[in-house]
């Protein structure tokens, strides 16, 4: 079930970013979380399974360029491989598709997930080493919406 964050599911998302760290994530981008949450949080889900959060992800808009990004992507590591980050992602960017003012949907991710997007019609634009923290490189993507459905 995907539905929308509550500020009582705030410590256990910060828990599964741990469980993602040194995987997907650097243990410094914990406190970058957290201040999405206090100050850069508009629209964001999580994935609920027998009443256990095993995964979330957000959405932030940024109207004067018409585009909206794809945030904190986390599946629960027990809970990866099974489709569940590509519901999330489809769910999210439908929610996308309801404003006609966005053309563009952006995910800034890293050389570990960067495959899976690419599977899901993003196309990489650019790339900088060492963006997020050391050992963990941007990989800048984007999915034009007009034209089609990933």
């Amino acid at each position: 079930m995907i539905r929308p964050y509550t500020p009582a599911d705030k410590e256990q998302l910060i828990h599964l970013l741990k469980l993602n760290t040194p995987t997907y994530f650097d243990s410094s981008e914990e406190q970058d979380f957290r201040e999405y949450f206090d100050r850069h949080l508009e629209s964001y889900f999580v994935v609920e399974e027998d009443g256990q959060l095993v995964g979330c992800g957000g959405i932030n808009y940024f109207p004067d360029d018409r585009l909206a990004r794809i945030t904190w992507d986390i599946i629960h590591p027990d809970h990866q491989g099974r489709g569940l980050g590509k519901e999330l992602t489809l769910f999210r960017i439908n929610e996308i598709r309801k404003n006609p003012e966005v053309e563009l949907v952006v995910v800034r991710t890293t050389q570990q997930a960067y495959q899976f997007y690419e599977k899901g019609g993003f196309r990489l634009e650019k790339m900088e080493k060492d963006y997020w923290a050391e050992g963990f490189d941007l990989y800048y993507m984007t999915l034009p919406l007009a034209g089609g459905t990933p």
